[in-house]
């Protein structure tokens, strides 16, 4: 049996979730349990904060302008947040958005952009980030919504880098190598390291930005095979090598 009900629909809420607690939707959710989903009252509903595991609610008043839920009971206890950061040179729009939706599938707990020497775009819309981590949770069943950290340079990244955290970073001039094994080979379990995946730019890192990583105490260059992969790519890729070594895939 699945551990989750795929059937049922699931909305983030940032209210606090208890058995009885009323939430009242804002415009743009009621709009969306009305006339997207057309659920009427008494309506089943999945929702989740992030903080108090995922409920099941009932829709106990439709109207135009709102749409109530009463908090029946819990279905799942609240998963503790992922300790995966996952960093990356911004994309136009659309590439954004995907990396965003994909990195929350695959368990990244903190989302930073990273502006280097050749990052093609600087405008991020942290709020747009946001909204792309929110509906893939909701659509994949995940009960935390990772932290969009701010933008940070290159440099100011790794002058504040915390060493005990392990750096990988994704290089398509590393030496081609199995990268599982180049992963298992920092595999410790008497100290497992909380882990950092860095993706570059389109253009990859310039020399400078590579030789400061690979001076960084707790690094880690990884080739993602003989093929240039594009920057979203390249996101899914390393974070599913990191996650099935070294992440929560191991169980």
């Amino acid at each position: 049996m699945s551990r989750y009900d795929f059937t049922a629909q699931r909305l983030y809420v940032n209210a606090p979730l208890a058995e009885g607690v009323r939430i009242d939707l804002d415009h743009l959710q009621t709009n969306y349990v009305r006339n997207v989903l057309r659920l009427s009252e008494g309506a089943v509903i999945l929702v989740f904060n992030g903080r108090d595991g995922e409920w099941q609610t009932a829709v106990t008043a439709s109207h135009r302008k709102q749409v109530t839920l009463i908090v029946r009971e819990m279905t799942r206890p609240q998963e503790p947040h992922p300790d995966l950061y996952y960093l990356f040179a911004p994309l136009k729009h659309a590439r954004q958005d995907y990396l965003v939706e994909k990195a929350v599938e695959m368990g990244a707990g903190l989302l930073r952009p990273v502006l280097t020497r050749r990052t093609q775009t600087s405008r991020i819309n942290s709020e747009r980030m946001r909204a792309h981590a929110i509906e893939a949770a909701e659509q994949c069943g995940i009960l935390t919504i990772p932290d969009i950290a701010p933008t940070i340079g290159f440099d100011a990244l790794l002058d504040n880098w915390d060493i005990d955290r392990l750096l990988i970073f994704c290089d398509e001039d590393a030496p081609s190598c199995d990268p599982l094994a180049a992963l298992r080979l920092r595999t410790d379990a008497k100290r497992p390291y909380p882990l950092a995946v860095l993706v570059g730019p389109e253009g990859g890192f310039d020399a400078k930005e590579r030789e400061a990583l690979l001076g960084l105490p707790c690094v880690l260059r990884l080739s993602l095979g003989p093929r240039i992969l594009r920057a979203d790519t390249a996101a899914v890729a390393a974070l599913a090598l990191v996650q099935a070594t070294l992440g929560d895939w191991r169980g």
